[in-house]
């Protein structure tokens, strides 16, 4: 029951060769002998189809291939593979001058490099014999195509807002639903020299029994599973864009939660107002920062980190003297932002025209209770038979702020300068 057929491509494709390579000639004799060899390998595919189909009903009616069939399985494998070899090199070839040519297998190609294949073209193939090619998307994915469209690395992102205020704060675990602690509200000092046997000064320290609940950031968008499969770098895209997502949400609620429905207490709600009464006449930002620091210091507390709007660093970063000169930054210079000493995070969270000061590394404090995590599940609504995934990213968390006197927060006044 063997399979009589011509092999139309066989042995003798022939391809003209010239010597000599680099001109237009040689590329153009190139791409028609690509041209060829994919017309040839185009027509064995077909072939190979109906040799497949063939033996297939061999196996099932004699549990065996036909010699004939046989031997023009072990045909199409050697000159499939002998014009592979020479497409590949052609490719390689125009690789070397700059040209882009496509290097997708054929569907032929794809058959005769499965296992099964090989098995039946060896004789080896018993009555349960099945060839498995995966699907290739679309004609277009064979090399029919000689002018591939030139694709850029990499994916064009949107800008991203450094999110640094958490970088500030002590972190800490919980595996509760909330955190309650005790939160000092102020505290009165009236020790003094005793005389012996009179009736010691009395101080004052109030508390107040405060409750940080766990609060969950979320949110997910829909992918295809094939686009997932096969775009690893897209796949990494998206669980990094998640990710972003998140912590952009984050540090907005850090700064300005209000604490009510699902939001976090953040540390301005929470802050002490900057005490304008420190301002005197011709003050700049630089001026008015450093007295924020000093009121968070006459409060007993050292502060750790300074936050700021982008546009109200620039201001005081171009601060200059009568003859031009920078009061302290260098242009030229890769330095870390800093004022006073200390660390300046600028974030667009921040409100413009604002200023925070504060003792970061004692007086608040970060409780993850679910780090950022990006899950894949297909069982949402109808996924499955659309071959969809969900893409969801989440964190739980919630923040203490035990000593909010430790915070100073206000506008910037009028300056005449920085």
């Amino acid at each position: 029951m063997g399979m009589h057929q011509k092999l139309p491509y066989g042995r003798n494709l022939s391809l003209s060769r010239k010597n000599g390579g680099g001109n237009s000639d040689d590329d153009n004799q190139d791409q028609m002998d690509i041209k060829s060899l994919i017309e040839a390998l185009n027509q064995r595919d077909k072939e190979i189809k109906g040799f497949c189909e063939n033996a297939q009903k061999e196996i099932k009616e004699t549990g065996k291939v036909a010699e004939d069939t046989h031997a023009a399985l072990e045909l199409l494998a050697k000159t499939g593979s002998e014009m592979q070899e020479r497409l590949t090199a052609l490719e390689q070839k125009g690789a070397r001058r700059g040209k882009q040519t496509s290097k997708a297998k054929t569907w032929g190609q794809s058959v005769v490099d499965t296992e099964s294949f090989k098995s039946m073209a060896d004789g080896r193939l018993g009555r349960t014999g099945r060839i498995d090619v995966k699907a290739i998307t679309s004609a277009a994915d064979s090399a029919a195509d000689l002018v591939v469209t030139e694709r850029l690395p990499g994916i064009i992102a949107q800008p991203d807002r450094a999110a640094t205020i958490r970088d500030l704060i002590m972190p800490g675990r919980t595996t509760s639903n909330a955190i309650e602690y005790v939160k000092e509200l102020g505290f009165t000092n009236n020790a003094a020299p005793q005389v012996e046997g009179a009736v010691k000064a009395e101080s004052d320290l109030s508390f107040a029994l405060a409750t940080a609940n766990v609060r969950t950031i979320a949110h997910w968008l829909p992918a295809t599973k094939q686009i997932l499969d096969d775009a690893p770098q897209l796949a990494s895209y998206i669980d990094g864009r998640l990710r972003y997502g998140l912590t952009y949400v984050e540090e907005e609620q850090i700064l300005l939660g209000d604490g009510t429905a699902q939001n976090i207490l953040g540390l301005i709600p929470q802050a002490t107002a900057y005490n304008t009464a420190l301002n005197k006449a011709g003050d700049t930002r630089i001026d008015s920062i450093r007295h924020a620091i000093l009121q968070v210091r006459l409060a007993e507390y050292r502060a750790s980190g300074i936050v700021l709007h982008p546009k109200d660093w620039e201001t005081i970063e171009l601060t200059k003297t009568n003859d031009n000169a920078y009061v302290f930054a260098n242009p030229i210079a890769q330095t870390q932002p800093r004022l006073w000493g200390l660390p300046v995070v600028e974030t667009t969270a921040m409100p413009e025209g604002q200023m925070m000061v504060g003792a970061f590394n004692m007086a608040a404090q970060i409780f993850d209770r679910e780090t950022t995590t990006v899950e894949v599940s297909t069982e949402d609504r109808d996924n499955f038979v659309r071959n969809m995934v969900t893409v969801r990213a989440e964190e739980r968390l919630a923040m203490c702020v035990y000593r909010p006197e430790s915070f100073v927060v206000g506008a910037f006044p009028d300056t005449t300068g920085g």
